[in-house]
Parts: C-alpha cells; structure tokens; sequence
C-alpha cells in the first residue's frame, strides 16, 4: 500500500479535462476574474489516451475511485469516450463526475450512463431565481439545472448528491427550502462549508456558515438522525430525515478539518498533480508522457511524490499568512 507520510493511503484521484466553465461563481471563478481569462489551449489539455495512462497507474497503487472535474466537464467533446476507457481500467470500482448541469441534457445523460458513468454529483446553490442568478454569475434560470437533475434520473442514475455552497449572508436562507424540495426524490443533499480554495473569490472567515450551523437550522425543522461513513476519509458527515429516504452531508473542512483522513489527488486539465485542493504549486506529469513516455518513470515519479506528502492545510489554516497562495479551483476541480 502506497503511504504518504502522515500515512493516508492514496484512494481516490480527481481529474480536471477543462478549465473552462460557462458559469462565474463567486467562489470559484468570479467575473471579475474570468471575464477576460486566457483559458487553456486544446494542444495544451491532456488527451484522452494521456488521462488514462496516468489513471491507470494510480489504480495500479490503490485508487479506487475517480471523478471527472473541470472546469464544467461536460464542456469538455466526447467525454463519454474517456469515461469508457477509464472503465476499461481493471481495479477501478467508480467512475463519476461533478457538473452544474447547464449541459446535462437528455441524450448526454443517457451517454454519459451508457458509457459506464457511475455517479454524478450537481452543484446546485439555490432553488430561488434571484439568489441562483446572483451565484452563478449570469443569471443563468434555475430551472434548467433542475431540469439536468431530472434528466440524469431519466437516464438511470440512481446515485446522485446536489451540492450546495453556503455563504453566510448569501444563501443560508435557502437551506431549508433545499431540504424540503429533495425529499422523496432519491437524491443525496449536501451542504459544503464556503472554503478559502484559491485566490480570486476574495474569501473571509466571516463569510462561513459552519456545519454545526447548518446542522442546527435543518434541525429546527425536521428531525434528523446520524449516519455512519460508506468508508475511510468520506468528506461528508451523514445525517437522515427521520421518516423520510433523504440523505444529507455536511462538508466541514473550515470548522472541523478532515485532513487526517485525506486519500485524494488531483489531476489538472495540463497534467499536474495536486496533493492537496489548497496546494500552491502542482507537479507536472505531461512533460514525461510526452518527452520520455517511459511507464516506469511515471509510476516512480507518482510514487515519491505521494510518499513525500504532508499536506494538512485545513489543520494548519490559522497559522498561515492570510494571503498565502493557492492554486484556483477552477484549475483543478473541487
């Protein structure tokens, strides 16, 4: 088992295929910032062939599972044909994919899941128009990505989680009538604590909601019962409506930190790998699939630097400087 040294083993590996994204979430890619961003160049992307040399090595050292992030991921053609070939890889036991279902339309759905996809996890910040429009940056209409969520139960996924980003301030309010709409629908909800992920969203401690508060305010209104982990370092702590079949997670990486218990790596669209999702500085694999293409040189570069990790950032983060840099969440997926 490949250990780094706090001893986590390495589980689950977070690809980027697009740094590109329709969307201009504060949080994330602020317009600001991204309005006139250079984005990648497609020779610049990893390929296909690329992502999944790389993904097999790191099922070869213990990965399980990998999610498909961009960016928007779906913005990235023919994503199905990676999703097949990353399913061809023996060991891997999950494929999945993090979008906010602006492109999540029926014939995608249905090509998505016949290609093997496994899960699909939707950001969604709000059901009312004015709060959604204001997150996402251009107003896109609520209603299209509750239509995607209906298009992925249509097209036969039975494992789906809607994420929410609460900032105190902005969305709290719309907590509870979040719970409320995905009872009964067979949908996992989850509530992610607004964290400090690079440096455009121009975040403050202030603005959290923290879990024990969104905790409280569900249970104002409904009773609710935990639930114990699928397994080893799940990020969500799980919680159940009593009485009813809706999951809830609660992600708590400001006010409780997970770090101990972190197995996940990232890949980013040009082929960097991230230790950490706060990490500052990647480590570039593409140049050895493209220069050496030497198998046994990329599993021993993927080796040490695993084995070096150390990251714990959300343990550490009231110790460092406030403006201590970050790579951007765009870059690498969330």
């Amino acid at each position: 088992m490949l250990l780094d040294q706090l001893n986590r083993p390495i589980h689950d590996l977070r690809i980027s295929v697009t740094d590109r994204c329709n969307f201009r979430c504060g949080y994330c890619m602020p317009k600001e910032v991204y309005d006139n961003h250079q984005f990648l160049k497609r020779s610049e992307l990893l390929s296909f062939e690329e992502i999944e040399q790389i993904a097999r090595v790191y099922v070869g050292l213990g990965v399980v599972k990998i999610r498909l992030t961009g960016g928007e991921p779906l913005a990235r053609k023919e994503l199905e044909v990676l999703i097949s070939m990353l399913n061809a890889i023996e060991g891997l036991e999950e494929v999945s994919l993090t979008t906010n279902a602006s492109l999540l339309t029926p014939k995608r759905a249905r090509a998505l899941r016949k290609a093997g996809l496994s899960r699909i996890n939707i950001s969604l910040d709000a059901l009312d128009q004015t709060t959604f429009g204001q997150l996402n940056g251009i107003d896109y209409p609520v209603d299209k990505v509750l239509a995607g969520i209906e298009n992925a139960c249509a097209a036969g996924f039975e494992n789906i989680k809607v994420n929410m980003v609460v900032q105190k301030g902005i969305n709290e309010n719309s907590i509870l009538p979040m719970v409320n709409y995905f009872i009964g629908k067979n949908i996992v909800l989850r509530f992610i604590e607004f964290m400090d992920v690079g440096n455009s969203n121009q975040w403050d401690k202030s603005q959290v909601f923290g879990a024990q508060q969104i905790k409280n305010l569900i249970a104002s209104e409904h009773r609710i019962e935990s639930i114990d982990p699928n397994y080893l370092g799940e990020v969500a702590k799980r919680w159940r409506l009593v009485g009813s079949d809706l999951e809830l997670g609660i992600i708590s990486s400001v006010t409780e930190p997970f770090c101990r218990d972190c197995s996940r790596a990232r890949l980013s669209a040009i082929g960097e790998i991230y230790t950490c999702l706060f990490s500052n500085k990647g480590h570039d694999l593409r140049e050895i699939l493209r220069t050496d293409n030497s198998a046994a040189l990329l599993q021993e570069t993927i080796e040490n630097i695993w084995h070096k990790r150390e990251d714990r950032y959300s343990e550490l983060r009231a110790t460092l400087a406030p403006n201590t840099q970050k790579v951007e969440m765009s870059y690498i997926g969330g």
